[in-house]
């Protein structure tokens, strides 16, 4: 395994003719429903570099949408896995068990927040992680409904759609969803009409008063919510919030999930997003940056709550792949040896200091927040706090054509979020926001 030099490279147009070729392939066997963000085509990636055909090497503010937090070709995952790899691919842990998926579940019993016994279940996907979280909180409860929040992403399956609160491009077109599922308000500073300072409590205020009123928390299984709000725009709800639901959810008997998909392994600068207020909840989903780029995701909880689901009632033919423990092994291994989460904090000195002096310059940038390596602007139209989506995706052209890979969500489509890998370089990192600097002054 050769080292990808950690430079920005462009030696083509972005993207270049190599590119194209295959985006011409593509066109012709792929369904168009699977989009990309930026049609170059991966060779080779690590650190904070992704090199394509056409030998361009761009800077990566994504990780493969949070993913490749320890670098896309982390030591200790391509060795761990290796190894695995050339033992066995597969024996299904429902049909012939290995020690692999139980060291992954010993990690993240020691890992997520709470010192109550915990117990977890390994799925593939992250909507497969939440999907599991409700069937569990179901069976515990003995209840059927499921509460969830405005700008909320969790997911592509059925049930997960109904949970997902953006309609394009998750949605649209794409029911019935899954019955019994209600959304409320969630604390989002910026756009709350009391201001910032007010949104925690009165939104969840708002958000009990609509659970008694219209569902009555007795037939409430379970509540849901990302501590860092994902595809809804970098939300971090407003202080006080999500102790006042936590705690509304524990006086009912409510199961309170915190889907740290995107959040969570050391993303937010602490190995889970919702230990920033001291939150610990009854189940957590994980998946994204568990595995080094692995498809894993995991349910862990209270060990009563886990139990709960009959033998049998929980699994998956790929769930917890030995290949994919394996590579979350090393990954964990990587978070520690190299302390990414005291990385992800520095990375969020940096950031933040680099885009409140924009801010300050350029009056489209309505809002500067995140925790850690996950950090977004939110951009507005001047004057105003109008969303400005056409800015957004002008500046995430801008910033694909000189070789700086960044992605874009929230609701109203106006949010450029940044997820460095955490093993990002500083001076790439620097040369990153100098040509997102550069963006914004020529859009």
């Amino acid at each position: 395994m050769t080292a990808v030099p950690q430079e920005r490279r462009v030696v083509t147009a972005i993207p270049g003719p190599k590119s194209q070729e295959l985006q011409a392939r593509r066109n012709a066997t792929v369904a168009a429903g699977v989009g990309s963000v930026l049609p170059v085509f991966t060779t080779r990636a690590g650190g904070g570099i992704i090199e394509d055909v056409d030998g361009n090497r761009l800077i990566d503010f994504g990780s493969g949408i949070a993913v490749t937090s320890v670098g896309a070709s982390a030591e200790a995952v391509v060795r761990r896995a290796s190894a695995q790899l050339a033992e066995f691919t597969h024996s299904c842990f429902m049909v012939t068990p290995y020690e692999g998926y139980v060291e992954v579940c010993e990690a993240l019993a020691e890992l997520t927040p709470g010192d109550h016994a915990k117990k977890s279940a390994l799925f593939n996907s992250g909507a497969e992680a939440v999907e599991n979280a409700v069937k569990i909180a179901r069976a515990y409860t003995k209840r059927q409904a499921v509460v969830v929040f405005d700008h909320g992403y969790h997911g592509r399956t059925n049930l997960t759609m109904a949970l997902t609160s953006k309609n394009m491009p998750y949605k649209n077109g794409f029911g019935p969803f899954a019955p019994e599922v209600y959304r409320v308000p969630v604390a989002y500073g910026y756009r709350w009409p009391s201001g910032p300072e007010n949104a925690g409590a009165e939104a969840s205020a708002q958000a009990i008063d609509m659970i008694n009123k219209q569902i009555g928390a007795d037939n409430v299984a379970a509540i849901i919510i990302e501590p860092v709000l994902g595809e809804g725009g970098f939300i971090e709800p407003a202080k006080g919030f999500l102790p006042a639901v936590a705690q509304f959810a524990k006086d009912n008997g409510i199961v309170f999930v915190a889907d740290e998909i995107q959040s969570g392994f050391c993303r937010t600068g602490q190995w889970f997003a919702c230990e920033n207020e001291g939150i610990v909840p009854d189940l957590i989903t994980t998946a994204k940056g568990i595995a080094g780029g692995l498809p894993l995701s995991a349910v862990t909880g209270r060990a009563e709550i886990m139990d709960a689901a009959h033998s049998g009632g929980l699994g998956g033919t790929y769930g917890g792949n030995p290949v994919a423990c394996a590579g979350a092994l090393g990954s964990i291994e990587t978070m520690k040896e190299l302390d990414l989460n005291a990385k992800a904090r520095r990375i969020e000195e940096i950031m933040k200091a680099r885009l409140t002096a924009i801010q300050e310059k350029y009056d489209i940038v309505g809002d500067v927040r995140g925790r850690g390596a996950m950090i977004a602007v939110e951009l507005v139209k001047p004057g105003g706090k109008d969303p400005n989506p056409e800015a957004t995706a002008a500046l995430a052209k801008a910033c694909h054509s000189v070789g700086l890979l960044v992605l874009t969500c929230g609701t109203y489509g106006n949010v450029l979020r940044f997820l460095p890998p955490l093993v990002i370089g500083e001076d790439l990192l620097n040369e990153g926001l100098d040509l997102l600097e550069q963006a914004f002054a020529g859009v």
